[in-house]
């Protein structure tokens, strides 16, 4: 049976070695294992977060600042043996958490090694980091497996999904995965040290020329959930150098556009919003990945 991990359902038999949409067989590929100290305070902590980067992606957004391992697939292969390693070192150098990175594509490799970690003792819980661009049966999967869920919600329009993320349906197959996230998750929990142990962050990364695409997305998120989820609001668009054929992508977001929406989301009383300082739309914010062992 082909893939159907993604909603894309692009039937690549990748068990036989066929890529799918994704640019990924069955071969589990990262590029980075390392504690990473720049996602949102109750995730990194003072410890830092034990972050995989997994190679490929379902999405091909123009705008990506990881597209060298999104896009390009730069890294190197590793077993769910060693995959379950990499939890187990992290974990040994003080991680906060467990932090899989674009993983929807190898969530059943995930799965296997996340069980062999366990039985080996790994306690540390686990944060699922995704494009947001999800079928729910995959997130069902996880049931059990993922304590934070930290899903991107990108679009409102259909028609900025297809244009910057070649995402067709991209909100219809976001929100129906948030909603399952929720039904796993419930409301945000924190330890002691003020991580979160369980609940939900929705990252949405605020485009030039979409203030009104984001208020939609808001509105959403705050009439749907309320205040039993984090949102992080973010403003570090970087123009990267394959966005250059969209004019209105060549900048970086307006200040005022950023400072009225966090203004936006104060007015409704959205107490569990993540702002950002503009000195996060910079490149050496984005971390360095490996292209081998």
């Amino acid at each position: 049976m082909g893939c159907e991990l993604c909603p894309r359902r692009c039937g690549a038999k990748r068990h036989e070695g066929e890529k799918g949409f994704c640019g990924a067989d069955d071969r589990i590929r990262i590029a980075r294992s390392a504690l990473h100290f720049w996602e949102e305070p109750c995730i990194s902590g003072k410890n830092g977060s034990g972050t995989v980067f997994f190679s490929g992606c379902t999405l091909k957004c123009v705008f990506c600042q990881n597209y060298r391992i999104s896009t390009q697939n730069m890294g190197y292969e590793i077993s769910v043996g060693e995959l379950a390693e990499e939890f187990l070192r992290l974990e040994e150098e003080g991680a906060n958490n467990i932090n899989l990175v674009t993983p929807t594509h190898y969530v059943p490799q995930i799965i296997s090694a996340l069980d062999i970690a366990k039985e080996r003792g790994m306690k540390l819980p686990v944060v699922y980091n995704s494009s947001g661009y999800e079928r729910t049966d995959t997130i069902k999967a996880l049931s059990g497996y993922v304590d934070v869920y930290l899903p991107d919600m990108k679009y409102f329009s259909d028609r900025y999904a297809e244009k910057y993320s070649c995402a067709p349906g991209y909100f219809k197959f976001a929100s129906a995965a948030l909603a399952e996230m929720y039904s796993q998750t419930g409301k945000p929990v924190f330890n002691e040290n003020g991580i979160m142990t369980r609940g939900i962050i929705v990252r949405h990364l605020m485009l030039p020329s979409l203030l009104f695409d984001t208020k939609k997305i808001m509105d959403y998120l705050w009439e749907t959930y309320g205040n039993n989820i984090y949102i992080s609001l973010m403003s570090q668009y970087t123009p990267m150098k394959n966005a250059a054929e969209f004019e209105e992508l060549t900048r970086k977001l307006n200040a005022k556009h950023y400072d009225a929406m966090v203004n936006y989301c104060m007015d409704r009383g959205m107490e569990n919003v993540f702002i950002q300082d503009g000195s996060a739309a910079d490149k050496e914010f984005i971390p360095e990945f490996y292209g081998k062992k």
